[in-house]
């Protein structure tokens, strides 16, 4: 599938670049790709989402706690922005 990546990167490095801070999602970033490649990018960040959440932590390391969720916001934030821009351009992210 030749939309399957995002500037050279896979959709699941880009999800993985986008939780670790090294990408930031906004409309600009949005605006160079296509309905197919925004759809993928939503729902990768989903699985990332998931992946995260399902990843093993010790409770009681409270650094390793925040670093999860600050990774864990920084992917709801991009699916905020992305549902929005969607919305605004009337796609449907299914």
């Amino acid at each position: 599938m030749p939309t399957s990546s995002i500037r050279g990167k896979s959709l699941k490095a880009v999800t993985y670049d986008i939780s670790e801070g090294y990408i930031t999602v906004n409309p600009l970033f949005l605006k160079s790709l296509d309905v197919e490649s925004l759809t993928g990018l939503y729902h990768e960040i989903m699985k990332t989402q998931v992946a995260i959440r399902g990843e093993k932590i010790s409770y009681s390391d409270a650094e390793s706690v925040r670093w999860r969720n600050v990774r864990l916001q920084r992917l709801y934030s991009a699916l905020m922005v992305i549902r929005n821009f969607a919305r605004e351009r009337r796609i449907i992210l299914v």
